[in-house]
């Protein structure tokens, strides 16, 4: 089995080699021998991290849908064809109290695009009302549900957003429009995009680091969420290991 795993920042990206790097007597995969951190086309790092029967190439992709996008589309042109059988976006978020309290984890079983469409007197029109394209990406169902199971996570939909929210108003807008939410992000939707026209399938992996709403920085735990995304990871490598990708 051969994943990629994508991250927006370099903190996120080390978080993910720390829970990999906890399992014990790693071995080389078949796939062929680990290789150091190397540079993509387009300057983005990636490094190479095996465990018994599982490859992992972790991506630092940049912030936002569009960074995450186009450096998961280079990723997956530039490897050999057959190369990763999974897509996962990983990395830090904001929880929606009180499901995903602060240092929790969030599993996605919809990858949503919460923002892309149109403003109208009406409301929000997502860009799937619009007729303009998708604004959701499903994840294997048996797998994210197995994933949140083996990491203690919330099985919920994560929203990716371009502004992240600051504000109870928005808070309570995006709540209103997706109740079940769990988390949100500014790069799973992206990640997904570019899955999809590789027809691979994705995951979406987010610890909690603040709750949705008024911008407090004060009140962030990075350092927590880092903390729980490597244990989440740590835990999550058996179901990846399993290779069962149907669901």
């Amino acid at each position: 089995m051969h994943a990629l795993v994508v991250t927006a920042v370099a903190a996120e990206a080390d978080s993910v080699a720390a829970g990999l790097k906890r399992l014990t007597a790693p071995a080389p995969h078949p796939d062929g021998p680990v290789t150091p951190t190397r540079t993509l086309p387009g300057g983005y790092a990636i490094g190479r991290h095996d465990v018994p029967g599982l490859a992992v190439d972790v991506l630092v992709a940049g912030v936002g849908p569009a960074a995450a996008a186009a450096a998961t589309a280079t990723a997956l042109a530039v490897a050999a064809p057959g190369t990763y059988r999974l897509v996962v976006s990983a990395g830090i978020g904001g929880g929606f109290p009180p499901a995903a309290p602060v240092g929790s984890l969030v599993v996605a079983d919809a990858l949503v695009a919460a923002d892309l469409g149109a403003q109208t007197p009406e409301g929000f029109l997502t860009v799937e009302q619009l007729g303009f394209g998708r604004a959701v990406h499903l994840p294997p169902a048996d797998l994210a549900a197995r994933a949140a199971e083996a990491t203690g996570a919330l099985l919920a939909p994560v929203l990716t957003v371009s502004t992240v929210t600051g504000s109870a108003s928005r808070a309570a807008e995006l709540a209103a429009a997706h109740p079940l939410a769990g988390a949100e992000a500014m790069e799973g939707f992206g990640v997904a995009e570019a899955a999809a026209a590789h027809g691979l399938p994705v995951l979406e992996l987010r610890a909690v680091s603040n709750a949705v709403g008024p911008r407090d920085r004060s009140a962030w735990r990075i350092g927590e969420a880092l903390e729980a995304l490597a244990e989440g990871f740590h835990r999550l490598v058996p179901v990846l290991r399993g290779g069962d990708l149907h669901g």
